[in-house]
């Protein structure tokens, strides 16, 4: 694929999390309840900060979106996901209206309960006019390609949505290494592969070919395990059914950004699945800043060109909406 041509200096920052006042105080209960530690940077979030390290980091544009969702969208009750879900739509909606020109945002589905997930994405999609749908990688015991979530999946193909997904640690692996410096070292990367592979073996992928499927973190883990999943599903009886063409085949179909991943391995890696052009600059921002992302990119020696594709070649085609702004 040719790489995209430079355009004006832009920064588009695809992985930029907001928290609004219903997810504050729903992670507040969920931490006394359950004895888990409530996240700093979550708690003290607000748009000023977010604005501010924009700046910083040369982002002209953020998409807004929320972090991971622990415990099931904090305690898998579906009507309060619901609830929750839609209050964070809609005060993200407002900063967007707020500080115009800014802000693009995802649209947030509560998953857990299908029927509220397809009202919020006609909400999201024909009222919002979002730029796509952020889900998680995994709701408990469930990955995105489980049975109970094919009327959502198959409605966001109808309406040719970017669905983009943000990893969390299911229960089950929860502590697993002590000392490592918490789940988001191992786990959050590896279950951004466990989504991408449970997308494919269900036939989620091949089936619906007008989703466009975004992974942050350049991918976690992914790379790494593309020719372990070729060795091990491209040989499977079943395999014709899931991934007729080969899981390499899916698998460059896919778009990522960089946040948390800025560096030379991960890059390296990435860069053997999928060009530039299906990169996008990501910060992780409030976990990491925008300008950390920046150095790190700038450390690795990349082109004008390929950089204005990460930058905000590659942002632009996929979320249109960003063309109107300047």
């Amino acid at each position: 694929m040719a790489e995209a041509a430079a355009p004006a200096r832009r920064r588009i920052d695809v992985h930029h999390h907001f928290f609004s006042p219903g997810w504050k105080q729903a992670e507040r209960e969920w931490a006394e309840r359950t004895g888990a530690h409530q996240v700093p940077v979550n708690r003290d979030w607000t748009i000023e900060r977010s604005l501010e390290d924009m700046e910083k980091g040369g982002v002209t544009q953020a998409v807004l979106s929320l972090a991971s969702i622990p415990d099931n969208w904090f305690g898998g009750d579906p009507a309060r996901a619901a609830w929750l879900a839609h209050e964070c739509n809609e005060y993200a909606l407002q900063l967007t209206r707020d500080h115009p020109g800014k802000f693009g945002l995802y649209c947030s589905l509560p998953m857990i309960d299908v029927e509220a997930s397809l009202k919020e994405i006609e909400y999201g999609a024909d009222v919002m006019k979002c730029d796509g749908f952020g889900l998680c990688s995994s709701y408990g015991d469930k990955w995105p390609g489980d049975p109970m979530f094919r009327p959502v999946f198959e409605e966001l193909n109808r309406r040719r949505a970017v669905v983009y997904f943000h990893p969390t640690t299911p229960g089950r692996c929860r502590g697993l290494v002590p000392g490592v410096g918490g789940d988001a070292v191992l786990e959050v990367p590896f279950d951004t592969s466990r989504a991408v592979a449970s997308l494919i073996v269900s036939g989620t992928m091949h089936r619906l070919r007008d989703i466009r499927w975004v992974f942050p973190h350049s991918g976690g883990s992914l790379p790494s395990l593309v020719g372990r999943m070729h060795a091990f599903m491209d040989g499977r009886r079943d395999a014709a059914e899931f991934a007729p063409e080969g899981i390499e085949a899916l698998l460059r179909k896919l778009y990522f950004d960089t946040a948390n991943g800025a560096w030379a391995g991960a890059m390296a890696g990435l860069l053997t699945l999928v060009p530039f052009s299906q990169i996008m600059f990501g910060s992780d921002f409030p976990y990491f800043t925008a300008a950390m992302t920046a150095e790190g990119l700038k450390r690795l020696g990349y082109s004008d060109r390929r950089m204005a594709a990460i930058d905000s070649a590659t942002a632009l085609r996929l979320l249109p909406k960003f063309r109107r702004m300047r």
